[in-house]
């Protein structure tokens, strides 16, 4: 009787993306809704100095291969702070250094600063999917008990991965976020119809200020993209941040912007406010696309113009959006402006093992009653959305 054949995997952890094939790396990647954990943008953030050691993101990726096949990954990064994760972890940082444990540095799995859902490891299709996780998980305990690093955390999961994880013993911990859908919407005033009187005047009031000033939107997408275009969204974007100081999160070069050009403008839209006759705009918003979602990131102006933050953050990219037969916008972090204009706040989870003992127990103990609190923030949070009674429960659902 013939034994069967022995399957032989080989993990191993490598500090650069471009240690990987992009073809490679692309055939797992490309498949996934979120366009963040592809070889170009990762790449970008090695290459253009924003994820570094220096910065704080050392890359400590794990991959696994059978034989010359690449059949599973995961990005993953060594922290010294937790800057740029839109995940507020300080309460669990303060707690250590309580108990007497040093919190940093620590594992993390996400798409740098950028707090949209779909964080998962990658792996081929056909693959035992169960059986890799578990070999990963395995290299992950062990590198972090051999390396003395107080946790590994998962951003921003995707929900069925989720599900994976936490039978493997991780605790998902509950966040928000503010997520457009589009129900069934063929135009912005269809959209527009599912709010109450008073909000639907607002939004109208809002756009007509930008129009007023003799100001219009153009989405700049795909070969209409300019390396000037994308140098002007990096001073934009900079501009921005410095405006909210050392809370500025200011985190991205002139270099990525600019690398862009050449690496992802595929995935590119970016919403420029032009004054009629120039070809240069006065503020843009810079988002990425990919299959029927859209995801905000960035804005800026140089001049300070009633409400064209609204409109080129949201109205504009609504109505691409629905011209565009998109189904989800992930405008971005933060949520003061968000839900006046149509975003629900919409669950999203990460995901944490602790390997000092004390710790551990702590956070699992205490981790339900969390959940509940911020599902009932999320809940008040959904009662005060300005849509028409008989909308609220298909923008909430």
């Amino acid at each position: 009787m013939q034994e069967p054949v022995k399957v032989e995997y080989r993990v191993a952890w490598i500090n650069k993306i471009a240690e990987i094939p992009q073809t490679a790396w692309d055939e797992l990647a490309l498949k996934l809704k979120t366009p963040f954990l592809e070889w170009s943008w990762l790449n970008n953030m090695e290459t253009s100095g924003s994820t570094t050691a220096q910065t704080g993101w050392l890359p400590n990726h794990l991959v696994v291969w059978r034989g010359q096949d690449l059949i599973a990954m995961a990005p993953l990064y060594v922290k010294g702070h937790s800057y740029g994760e839109f995940v507020f972890d300080h309460q669990w940082a303060e707690l250590s250094e309580r108990l007497g444990i040093d919190y940093y540095p620590k594992l993390l799995g996400m798409s740098p600063f950028t707090p949209a859902e779909g964080y998962r490891f990658l792996i081929a299709p056909g693959e035992n999917e169960a059986l890799l996780t578990e070999i990963m998980v395995s290299a992950i305990d062990q590198f972090c008990t051999r390396n003395q690093i107080s946790g590994c955390n998962f951003l921003y999961v995707d929900a069925e991965w989720q599900k994976v994880m936490e039978e493997l013993g991780f605790h998902a911990w509950k966040h928000h976020s503010y997520i457009w859908q589009n129900h069934n919407f063929d135009t912005f005033d269809d959209y527009l119809k599912s709010f109450n009187a008073n909000q639907r005047r607002n939004i109208k009031r809002e756009r007509k200020a930008v129009a007023n000033t003799g100001l219009s939107f153009r989405a700049i997408t795909g070969d209409d993209i300019q390396p000037s275009h994308l140098k002007l969204m990096h001073d934009f974007y900079a501009d921005t941040c410095d405006k909210f100081g050392w809370w500025g999160s200011k985190y991205l070069t002139q270099e990525f912007f600019e690398q862009l050009h050449q690496a992802f403008r595929d995935r590119v839209v970016m919403f420029g406010a032009y004054a009629e006759g120039d070809d240069q705009p006065l503020g843009m918003s810079f988002c990425l696309t990919k299959g029927d979602r859209l995801y905000g990131r960035y804005w800026g102006s140089f001049q300070s113009i009633d409400c064209l933050h609204f409109d080129a953050c949201y109205y504009s990219p609504i109505e691409w959006a629905i011209q565009n037969k998109i189904q989800l916008f992930d405008p971005g972090a933060g949520g003061r402006h968000k839900k006046r204009r149509g975003f629900p706040a919409t669950v999203n989870y990460s995901l944490h093992r602790f390997y000092p003992p004390r710790l551990a127990q702590i956070f699992a103990t205490y981790i339900h009653q969390i959940n509940d609190m911020e599902q009932q923030e999320i809940d008040a949070i959904n009662q005060e959305l300005p849509f028409k009674k008989e909308a609220i429960a298909l923008q909430v659902d």
